[in-house]
């Protein structure tokens, strides 16, 4: 029996998690070290997952499959596909950059709490939602990715109302209650999604008489199983409003600035770029995948819904006065572009949706753990308190600018591409949606530009002007994930050749082809 890989990959931060909330209390310091070292073996497990992945292989590979619940037609099975095992690796990468960015988020001084062990308690609640993360893009049975997306709510309600940001401008007091309000509307929220998701779950094995993705796939696709109209449009609309609630679309995104703007910078990652991708990543992989036919017939209601993310997230953005929260309206921003390029149904739109997803995770946690870094030093989240900072903290300022200009999608650095691809994607069967989802791109070279203009340049304020620059630790951070910016901006094709061949199956899924040029080109 082969090394069952990929259940390693979940199990490893799993057990980690359970050792780091062991540690002596004295100890916090081993804690740390200790989940450090665990998210560690977790990347080399990643890596080694990404090297054995074969792009021109079978669709789903190092796949592990053991009976669970037979009664109910329930199994243990595993598989990655091209877009799952970027996420996984992009899961696995970030991690020891949020436990490093956060070494000091949870130590008794600034938790204020000394009856327990916050340090243990925050590292074991990071392992763990990185445990349930990785399971649910490995997951090809759908009762077993239902139960690690729920799952995965419990330790980030602990994460966000626990471990809350201090720099807040009414006290302590009211911190406390609005991270309490954050992390209860981050549960309700997902949890009434999930719940939908359930009575569909339960719907479609009624139908399909077992929970296996691959089987119901293959099924379907055969002819041997068929769904009515009617109930493949019901099962699909209650999968992908639990997925909408994730990821965050609007309406449903108002938990997100919320909980990002209440949270230490560390989690404020961990919901944007990991926990939120599971959301994404699920209507690529069961959405299209068991309801084609209902895809296509809810596609323009979705993009109309993806359009207004992009342009009233990116609108709010402008006008925030709190950097975190103005960094979580640009992420629904960019989630909208994420799900535009899944339903427009074209291989351009749904490889830059995914490159999306891994790109932005890694822009987001640039941008994000500087302005960490920053608040942290300042005491302060709002735009108004800072000015000046790079003629005091010019490494600091530098790094925050490449942040940004990330988050723009500047050419060159790695989120372009993405960005790029989807609205190829989009204009080539959507034109009149493609041109509106372009003033996106405007309203995010405003918001990031003011952003560092009000706190970078200017006359260097009092309050700022011996803040200390960027120190090992935190450069250790943000060198790493900036350098990842650049080189998949500049040579994105390792990333692309592990993803193309996994869209084009979900294309023939839906079966959509790409649309031909309307002129042929001069000879």
């Amino acid at each position: 029996m082969s090394f069952p890989l990929l259940t390693a990959t979940a199990v490893l931060p799993a057990l980690g998690a359970i050792a780091t909330a062991a540690v002596p209390a004295a100890q916090r310091v081993a804690a740390k070290w200790l989940a450090l070292i665990v998210s560690l073996a977790t990347l080399v497990l990643a890596i080694v997952v990404l090297v054995r992945f074969d792009p021109d292989g079978d669709r789903y590979q190092l796949t592990e499959s053991h009976a669970w619940i037979a009664d109910f037609g329930v199994r243990y099975e595993l598989g990655v596909d091209g877009i799952g095992v970027a996420l996984v690796a992009l899961t696995a990468l970030l991690m020891p950059f949020i436990i490093l960015a956060g070494w000091h988020d949870a130590d008794p001084h600034e938790t204020g709490n000394t009856r327990w062990r916050p340090t243990q308690g925050f590292f074991a609640l990071i392992l763990a939602v990185e445990a349930m993360v990785i399971i649910s893009f490995e997951a090809t049975d759908v009762f077993l990715f239902y139960i690690f997306f729920e799952a995965m709510l419990i330790p980030m309600y602990f994460l966000i109302g626990g471990f809350g940001d201090k720099a807040h401008e009414h006290g302590d007091e009211v911190a406390a209650t609005q991270r309490s309000y954050a992390a209860v509307k981050f549960l309700l929220y997902n949890l009434v999604g999930g719940l939908i998701m359930l009575a569909a779950v339960i719907g479609l094995y009624v139908v399909a008489g077992n929970f296996s993705l691959q089987d119901i796939a293959e099924a379907r696709a055969n002819g041997s199983l068929e769904m009515a109209t009617n109930t493949e449009r019901w099962l699909f609309l209650g999968f992908f409003f639990a997925f909408a609630v994730k990821a965050p679309l609007w309406p449903l995104h108002t938990w997100l600035p919320n909980a990002m703007g209440e949270a230490t910078a560390p989690v404020a990652v961990l919901i944007t770029a990991v926990v939120d991708k599971v959301g994404t990543f699920a209507m690529l992989r069961f959405c299209l995948q068991l309801f084609p036919e209902a895809s296509k017939w809810a596609t323009p209601v979705i993009l109309v819904l993806a359009l207004i993310s992009i342009i009233y997230g990116a609108l709010l953005a402008v006008g925030q006065r709190d950097i975190k929260r103005l960094v979580a309206y640009a992420s629904i921003s960019h989630f909208g572009f994420i799900i535009l390029g899944i339903f427009a149904m074209t291989s351009q739109g749904q490889s830059g949706a995914t490159l999306y997803m891994v790109n932005h995770g890694i822009s987001t946690a640039a941008l994000m753990l500087v302005a960490g870094f920053l608040i942290s030093r300042r005491g302060s989240r709002l735009i108004a308190d800072y000015g000046g900072v790079q003629k005091v903290a010019p490494v600091l300022a530098g790094t925050f600018l490449i942040g940004g200009l990330a988050t723009l999608s500047l050419p060159g650095l790695a989120p372009f591409v993405s960005e790029f691809l989807v609205l190829v994607g989009v204009f080539a069967r959507y034109p009149a949606v493609g041109i509106i989802a372009t003033f996106g791109i405007v309203l995010a070279a405003l918001y990031t530009l003011v952003l560092y203009q009000r706190t970078m340049t200017g006359p260097v304020k009092p309050q700022v002007a011996q803040l200390p620059d960027l120190r090992v630790r935190e450069l250790l951070v943000v060198t790493p994930l900036i350098a990842l910016l650049i080189f998949l901006g500049v040579y994105p094709k390792p990333l692309t050749d592990i993803v193309n061949p996994a869209v084009k199956q979900t294309m023939s899924d839906v079966h959509k082809t790409d649309p031909q040029p309307e002129v042929e080109a001069a000879k």
